[in-house]
């Protein structure tokens, strides 16, 4: 008598546990908690220069370790919402080409904004 108690079509098919759900959902949590804390940093700067002019501003953003928060803020942020619209929208598009176009989509423009925005933050930084 066998052991193996998956379903005969899931046995038949050589499906089984994926795997990779934990790692997702351990990724989603560690970019929510530095995103807290970057968030933090982020709107303590910005209160900080809210009465500042433009070139304070641009002064303080051109500081290394304000650069280097900023974009991993950036960085974050965008990896953490693909990692929330992936969830989206795997539990709630089930037509398989609709789900892995719209996943597909989703992390091209998140890569372009991200690029973007390290450009934007870079730019600052090097005076360019």
């Amino acid at each position: 008598m066998s052991k193996d108690f998956r379903n005969p079509l899931k046995r038949a098919r050589g499906l089984g546990s994926s795997q990779s759900g934990v790692g997702h959902w351990w990724t989603q949590r560690l970019t929510a908690a530095a995103l807290v804390v970057l968030l933090l940093w982020l709107v303590a700067t910005v209160l900080g220069l809210s009465h500042a002019d433009y070139a304070t501003a641009r002064a303080s953003v051109a500081k290394p370790w304000n650069a280097v928060l900023l974009i991993a803020f950036i960085i974050t942020a965008f990896w953490h919402a693909v990692l929330g619209l992936q969830v989206v929208i795997e539990d709630y598009v089930h037509t398989r080409w609709k789900e892995v176009t719209s996943i597909a989509v989703i992390k091209f423009l998140a890569v372009l904004c991200a690029l973007a925005g390290v450009l934007a933050v870079l730019r600052i930084a090097l005076g360019a």
